[in-house]
């Protein structure tokens, strides 16, 4: 029998103790033991980005870190990005815009989106960027496909999403993606 690990979670602000395998995923730790369902578990493979949280502000595929991996990290679900009162300007973009179908991929999509933008705001070059030495990266079509590629989207609603990030990248949407 294996040993279960007390551990304590910073998820959307809020500190967390749990008691898990130690082999249990972060997205499982998240859904089975917190009751966070906006994360999806779709390969759980880490091929399709439906699992997309933020940690420290980057991007992460839930499904491939372990939940043990981050006691003193902080934790961003979708749950933690806006209200629905008070949405976060990607979340008002992706309605805006309609960036979503049937929505199973749109947590992911979004949490993706603001650690793109966060990469895309540091200078942080993709392979599409076609000046690596620039300082500051233009959010083309073209660059913005690149950095969401490893989220899929089965229904392919992929223009309405580059035009929901576009959107707030560019200022359109709700002020600040951040």
């Amino acid at each position: 029998m294996t040993q279960l690990s007390a551990i304590r979670l910073s998820v959307n602000d809020q500190v967390r103790q749990l008691e898990v395998d130690p082999r249990t995923s972060l997205l499982d730790a998240l859904r089975e033991h917190l009751r966070l369902s906006g994360t999806k578990k779709g390969c759980d493979h880490g091929q399709c980005g439906a699992c997309t949280v933020l940690i420290n502000g980057r991007r992460v595929n839930s499904c491939l870190t372990l939940a043990v991996m981050h006691e003193d990290d902080e934790v961003v679900t979708i749950e933690g990005l806006g209200e629905p009162d008070d949405l976060n300007p990607l979340q008002l973009a992706f309605v805006e815009c309609d960036g979503f179908q049937c929505g199973y991929c749109t947590p992911g999509q979004i949490c993706s989106a603001v650690g793109m933008l966060a990469e895309a705001e540091a200078g942080w070059p993709s392979h599409a960027t076609a000046d690596v030495a620039s300082p500051r990266i233009a959010l083309t079509d073209e660059e913005i496909r690149e950095r969401m590629s490893g989220n899929i989207c089965r229904c392919a609603a992929y223009p309405n999403i580059i035009a929901a990030v576009r959107s707030v990248a560019e200022g359109d949407a709700g002020g600040d993606a951040g």
